[in-house]
């Protein structure tokens, strides 16, 4: 098996997971068989990490994950495994801020690991970070007062008429410090992590700790914080409800998240005999 094993890395949003949030029967089935066959199963989502437990425990794994599209690299149930944290400096977050106020933008949103703080209350926002009861409480308030430590990410929404400046904004200004992405619909979240971090760098990271070559690599994605994965994995499959320009650098194309793209193609990419339920 050791000539034959693959790493296997999964995104969340609009991949793995259909559009109700969850992990179909037949994705969890097949995950599990490959698991069982010796396959290592890890998830890169640009999601934190109190966002996204829940779903790597619900597929019991036991391996490292990618938060935050790369800048958070850790291993949830082992202490001594060589966590990477790359946070944004807060010098920088504080100019991005400015001119996020000078765009009067909706609102903005820091995570620092998984504390996070709101620049105003916004109820809706709230319910999308604050996914479960265990999770911290939000801090409130101006970032440039609450804000005393570099964030692991920055979120910004702005108004929908501001998105294309103030991406420019940030391309022009800070380009040599950050990368930053938009969300896919419905939300026009312009996210914003240092630079040089993409979920290729947790995966390379991860490749190499289980000593799985490039080739040997599969790896699914939909949307734009998916391309460096996608691109950089041997084996790297979009899914047919992801954005064109992901499919054109694709290796292959699976079925839509709604449709087990996932457990779909990992059956038969990788002969799966998995029980049916």
């Amino acid at each position: 098996m050791e000539n034959n094993r693959h790493l296997i890395a999964l995104d969340l949003d609009g991949t793995l997971l259909t559009d109700d949030k969850e992990i179909s029967a037949r994705n969890k089935n097949t995950i599990r068989q490959a698991i069982n066959d010796g396959h290592i199963v890890v998830i890169a989502t640009g999601r934190p990490h109190r966002a996204s437990i829940n779903y790597y425990n619900e597929l019991k794994l036991d391996t490292p994950m990618v938060n935050f599209n790369g800048a958070l690299i850790h291993h949830p149930t082992d202490d001594k495994w060589d966590v990477l944290h790359n946070p944004l400096p807060v010098r920088t977050a504080y100019k991005i801020i400015d001119a996020c106020y000078d765009m009067n933008v909706h609102n903005i949103l820091a995570e620092v690991k998984d504390h996070v703080f709101l620049d105003q209350y916004d109820e809706k926002i709230i319910d999308i970070f604050q996914s479960t009861k265990q999770d911290p409480p939000f801090k409130i308030g101006s970032l440039k007062n609450e804000l005393n430590e570099d964030p692991t990410s920055l979120l910004i929404h702005p108004k929908e008429e501001h998105i294309t400046e103030l991406r420019s904004h940030l391309d022009d200004y800070h380009a040599e410090l950050i990368e930053h992405r938009k969300w896919g619909a419905p939300w026009n979240i312009i996210e914003i992590v240092k630079k040089g971090l993409n979920k290729a760098v947790g995966l390379e990271k991860i490749a190499h700790y289980y000593h799985i070559p490039k080739e040997r690599i599969i790896a699914f994605g939909d949307e734009d914080n998916d391309l460096e994965m996608i691109d950089y994995a041997g084996v790297g499959v979009a899914m047919e409800n992801g954005i064109d320009e992901l499919k054109s650098i694709a290796a292959q194309v699976t079925e839509t998240n709604e449709n087990d793209g996932i457990g779909v193609f990992l059956e038969d990419y990788l002969k799966l005999q998995v029980k049916t339920i």
